[in-house]
């Protein structure tokens, strides 16, 4: 079968084309192998454990964020890097953004914290705690495509799983650290939930933080530009006649 995948070489003049290549696997990620074994070796992508657990092997198919390793391809697909993020080589970004968007939210816990956890406790920051930092989300949000100092999805994931862990001993400071180009701006439009291969939902998990921030004492900061003055003339044509 034939797939198309896109180019990107920051060296060249044409640094963007679509090359075609005949490939025997149906699975994307030993596709990608098999053409830059057998047909060009300058073919550049990132892969890790192969098994969907490091989400170092996101990239695109067809316009919509998958795992290159959980991926069953299909005649004519296009395979093209994530989005919103810089481009190193073909389908390998820079993730070095990871580690500046963690430390602004500061999703950490004292390692001198001794508190006892239970099994309860240990389901309720289960499911955040399975991000695989494969960027899918950023790629895929809206938001974060026009403003790159927002705080994004698997952040602000990050930042709950420590908010509900029972371990942190003053929750204050993470809550502090999200109010701007944070939790607020997100638009709810669920992009990264769709696309998330650990079937986590930042949306919802970025709602809860803004339930939290209201009971923190914390406030919506866009509310206050927001004219709640419904007082005005209206001389125009009235339908009910009076």
């Amino acid at each position: 079968m034939k797939i198309k995948i896109k180019r990107y070489n920051q060296e060249l003049i044409e640094k963007n084309s679509i090359d075609e290549f005949e490939v025997s696997n149906s699975n994307l990620l030993k596709a990608l192998i098999e053409i830059k074994q057998y047909n060009d070796s300058t073919l550049t992508f990132r892969c890790g454990c192969k098994s969907g657990v490091c989400g170092s092997c996101a990239i695109k198919v067809n316009g919509i964020e998958r795992l290159a390793c959980r991926t069953k391809i299909n005649q004519n697909d296009l395979i093209e890097s994530l989005s919103n993020i810089n481009i190193i080589k073909d389908l390998v970004i820079d993730v070095s953004h990871e580690t500046f968007l963690l430390d602004k939210v500061k999703s950490f816990i004292d390692i001198n914290s001794n508190k006892d956890i239970n099994q309860e406790d240990i389901e309720k920051i289960d499911l955040q705690s399975n991000c695989i930092l494969c960027n899918s989300c950023y790629s895929s949000c809206p938001i974060y495509s026009v403003n790159r100092d927002f705080i994004g999805p698997f952040a602000l994931t990050r930042a709950l799983r420590y908010v509900d862990d029972k371990k942190l001993e003053d929750k204050k400071e993470i809550l502090n650290n999200i109010q701007t180009d944070g939790i607020w701006d997100c638009t709810l439009c669920g992009a990264c939930s769709l696309v998330c291969p650990q079937s986590i939902d930042p949306k919802a998990d970025i709602l809860r933080l803004q339930s939290i921030s209201f009971q923190e004492g914390f406030s919506n900061p866009n509310l206050n530009n927001f004219n709640m003055n419904f007082d005005y003339e209206f001389d125009g044509f009235n339908p009910n006649g009076f």
